[in-house]
């Protein structure tokens, strides 16, 4: 391991940090790491399949896995703190800084610019930064047009030949913020305008590093695609709030993240060396001993993929991206440095998310030459329950939060969608794991595909 090191050294804030940043691994050797990782899952199930301890080995650990699941239901999510008065004196206000890295992103860029500039929030006291990452279309354009409106607005352009992705804009921008507390934005992203003072009040917490707001689906009626990842969401927040109440991981999602300066220098940025700078944050932010939240009301809004293949290569990203921290930082996990109820919670969620669907390839395959059911069925069963429970729970959330009235039969039927639309993450999982053991993945942005018929905002 080599010292992880500031990308800005002549940052003011640095010299107040009572901590230093953490020895990371450089992330090297990945394609080795998961071969082995590969090669000792398949080998396990095919032994448990073959000794008779194996069928007691899956009970103890299906066991495990309900016991802390059963402990997440019963627990009561924490409360959330009252939004910021506004009859506060401007300098009381903390200083925020909000960042979108853009890349041919006009037709939806200039939509989120104008109401990030226009949030119920003292203009003096937040800053927008938009890091236009070397795009070829008319997002320039547009943005030269809306700093002359705007005066918290500004603009940075990379060149084509600097590397890093959404990690290196984010590092390249940084230096030039004033926030003590950082926002960071997808283009796409669809924002309340109440949005900083609903999650500032979170960070009065000291241990708080960093605070994730509900993501939501804006297209969410569009076709089976859309709606299975709204309710996936929905999901996903009921995961993140019962994680955090019983002292687990609460974990970033990019969209819609907000992180304290001191805590993203502490922890060395963003990281550059992945390809999921959200995920890879959250456990750098963990593994060096800050909390992350989770802020249910106001959701940020995003467009979901409407198509079958560019889901497919989303989610073998984000898969990816999530394997990438276990073979990153796995010496750092093993050795406790996230506390006794974070490791645990984290080995049951990475076996359950990551070790059980790669297992389910050999396990399946031993079951047909056995002619017996597979070993794996209770852990595939519980987890597919915590599932249908947890996606029933996070729409009834997202009901009361958004004061919707949708009839029980309605959600039960996007309860089951929803459950059904997330087996797909098996066979991502599956495939990405054996693929990462074959040929590394080649660090490149990767633009999601939206919807084709967007109008491109210029400003009047």
């Amino acid at each position: 391991m080599s010292k992880s090191k500031s990308p800005w050294p002549g940052d003011p804030k640095i010299s107040d940090l009572s901590e230093l940043a953490l020895d990371y691994p450089e992330g090297e050797g990945r394609r080795r790491k998961a071969a082995l990782m590969l090669a000792l899952i398949w080998s396990t199930t095919i032994a448990l399949h073959v000794f008779s301890v194996g069928f007691w080995a899956v009970c103890c650990l299906t066991t495990l896995m309900s016991m802390h699941w059963l402990r997440m239901i019963r627990a009561s999510a924490l409360p959330i703190a009252a939004p910021l008065g506004l009859g506060l004196a401007e300098e009381e206000y903390p200083f925020v800084s909000l960042l979108v890295s853009a890349k041919n992103e006009a037709a939806v860029l200039g939509s989120l610019v104008k109401t990030l500039c226009q949030l119920d929030y003292p203009a003096a006291r937040y800053e927008v930064w938009i890091v236009d990452d070397n795009s070829t279309d008319k997002t320039p354009d547009i943005l030269a047009q809306l700093t002359q409106e705007y005066p918290q607005l500004h603009m940075l352009r990379r060149s084509g030949n600097v590397g890093g992705g959404k990690s290196g804009a984010l590092n390249q921008v940084l230096p030039l913020t004033q926030g003590d507390i950082i926002g960071v934005f997808d283009a796409d992203a669809q924002v309340s305008s109440d949005l900083l003072c609903r999650v500032l009040p979170l960070f009065a917490d000291d241990h708080l590093g960093a605070v994730q707001v509900r993501k939501q689906i804006a297209n969410a009626n569009t076709n089976f695609w859309t709606r299975g990842q709204s309710a996936e969401m929905g999901l996903d927040l009921y995961l993140q709030q019962q994680r955090i109440a019983v002292g687990g991981i609460g974990e970033l999602r990019g969209n819609g993240q907000f992180v304290r300066r001191q805590a993203l220098i502490s922890c060395g940025g963003w990281n550059e060396a992945t390809i999921t700078d959200d995920l890879d944050l959250t456990f750098r932010l963990h593994l060096n001993h800050w909390d992350i939240g989770i802020l249910p009301v106001p959701a940020v809004q995003e467009e979901g993929v409407t198509r079958a293949l560019a889901l497919w290569h989303q989610r073998n990203r984000w898969a990816e991206g999530g394997y990438q921290r276990y073979l990153d930082y796995w010496p750092l996990i093993i050795r406790n440095r996230l506390g006794p109820r974070k490791t645990f919670d984290l080995l049951v969620f990475g076996l359950a998310q990551y070790v059980l669907p790669t297992a389910a390839v050999p396990d399946l395959v031993m079951a047909t030459a056995r002619n017996q059911l597979p070993l794996l069925m209770p852990m595939t069963s519980v987890t597919m329950l915590l599932s249908l429970v947890g996606m029933w729970n996070g729409l009834e959330r997202v009901r009361r939060a958004d004061n919707l009235s949708t009839p029980v039969f309605l959600m039960f039927l996007q309860t089951l969608r929803g459950t059904l639309y997330t087996c797909h993450w098996f066979l991502v999982m599956a495939c990405v794991t054996a693929r990462m053991s074959i040929r590394p993945k080649r660090l490149k942005w990767v633009k999601t595909l939206r919807q084709d018929d967007y109008p491109v905002y210029l400003p009047e």
